[in-house]
């Protein structure tokens, strides 16, 4: 197993560690840099600092937007706008001096859960993030499933009824926008959630929006992609009422849909912070194969 050094590139901060061992050694963060020559000169420094402690032989990044794999450009758009647009992985290998890989990093926090996570004992499955939008992605038989224009995974963009989509009513932070336009207050999704168990008629509909949304994709994702699970990961998917909701609604669901026969299975992911960082060197494995 070869020694990597490994980046996780966020709006606010990159999260750095070096691979060795079969572990996540030296982790640690700075913040993101402001511009694209400050941002090579600070992984440039990092990553030679990670060559002196360690014999990496390639470096495998998480990066937000769409890394295309043919071309090694990161398309779309994101929180840090300079490294789209150019061949990114070409540009960091010749900078290195090593091999490089580049995935999103959602797809990488899927890939965690898939090789030693709460995923780790199947072969599909699809990862909602919950954020202020719905994110994702989508494995098949051990890979990400990128589409044809690298909108696998795309969730929050699914049609819901009254021509909303999910990323406007599946998440607590869309609860909670809605709660407050209703009642003029100003709380949080964990707030709208916590009002709900504590009998608020309001927030108990608008968290039935959410769920109701939830189950209705995860439902419609088992007839068009058929995974083996489903794992919700996003802050609020550490509230252990989460998951109860959604399969309540999913037998609701199953009830009146008497023609479906399995039902989809739920859980929510298992790694935390390290999720990116971890699904990152399985990316770089399954891109740079041991020869």
């Amino acid at each position: 197993m070869r020694d990597l050094g490994v980046i996780d590139i966020g709006g606010t901060s990159v999260k750095l560690a070096t691979w060795s061992g079969g572990a996540l050694v030296d982790r640690h963060a700075v913040p993101t840099p402001r511009t694209l020559p400050e941002f090579y000169e600070t992984l440039e420094a990092e990553v030679a600092l990670m060559g002196a402690a360690h014999p990496i032989e390639g470096v495998a990044v998480s990066a937000p937007g769409a890394p295309n794999k043919a071309t090694g450009v990161i398309e779309s758009a994101s929180a840090v706008p300079y490294i789209h647009g150019f061949d990114m992985v070409s540009e960091l290998s010749r900078r290195f001096g090593l091999p490089v890989s580049i995935e999103n990093d959602a797809n990488c926090a899927a890939l965690a859960e898939l090789v030693d996570g709460a995923g780790r004992d199947v072969s599909s499955l699809a990862l909602l993030v919950l954020g202020t939008g719905v994110g994702g992605a989508m494995i098949v038989d051990g890979k990400v499933w990128h589409g044809a224009h690298l909108l696998g995974g795309e969730f929050g963009f699914d049609l819901m009824d009254g021509g909303s989509i999910l990323s406007l009513l599946g998440t607590a932070v869309a609860a909670a926008a809605r709660y407050n336009a209703r009642t003029g207050a100003n709380v949080t999704g964990k707030d709208v959630f916590d009002l709900a168990g504590a009998g608020d008629a309001i927030a108990a509909e608008e968290v039935h929006t959410m769920v109701a949304s939830l189950a209705r994709a995860i439902y419609n994702l088992q007839y068009g992609f058929d995974p083996e699970r489903f794992l919700i990961g996003g802050g609020v998917s550490a509230n252990p009422r989460l998951v109860p909701l959604v399969d309540a609604e999913l037998d609701r669901i199953m009830a009146t849909v008497r023609v479906a026969s399995v039902r989809p299975v739920v859980g929510t992911c298992s790694y935390g912070p390290a999720a990116n960082l971890r699904g990152a060197v399985a990316d770089f494995e399954q891109t740079h194969p041991e020869g």
